[in-house]
């Protein structure tokens, strides 16, 4: 980008811009999926588990517009598509791991919490 160019944001905040992409149900799944190397889409599938292809598709093309993952297709028969993280996704990497830690830990507490705010507010 040249020095005249500037950047539109579509969302100033770049915490709540962020946290918008990264902080759905799949991405993170998808994100530590990759941390481990390339993979093909079915090998995604599996990796993540749950998740629909057509979800496991929509994923894939947020996290690629936004610059975590690199798309490569190979015009090979049968067609084969591989997808790995960019420089970009590999810096997320770091904080990732932080929530991921965060989260093992304070599961069984959040999980608590709930259970007992159900039971104090079931009468509402």
């Amino acid at each position: 980008m040249t020095d005249n160019q500037s950047i539109s944001f579509e969302q100033p905040c770049p915490i709540r811009d962020v946290l918008d992409r990264i902080g759905d149900k799949w991405s993170l799944l998808v994100l530590h999926s990759l941390s481990e190397g390339t993979l093909r889409f079915n090998e995604l599938v599996r990796n993540v588990g749950d998740i629909s292809k057509q979800m496991l598709s929509k994923t894939l093309k947020r996290l690629e517009k936004d610059g975590f993952i690199k798309r490569t297709l190979f015009p090979e028969v049968p067609l084969r598509v591989e997808y790995e993280l960019t420089d970009i996704g590999k810096s997320f990497l770091e904080p990732m791991a932080g929530l991921i830690i965060w989260a093992n830990t304070n599961h069984q507490d959040i999980v608590l919490a709930r259970q007992q705010y159900q039971l104090a507010n079931s009468n509402r």
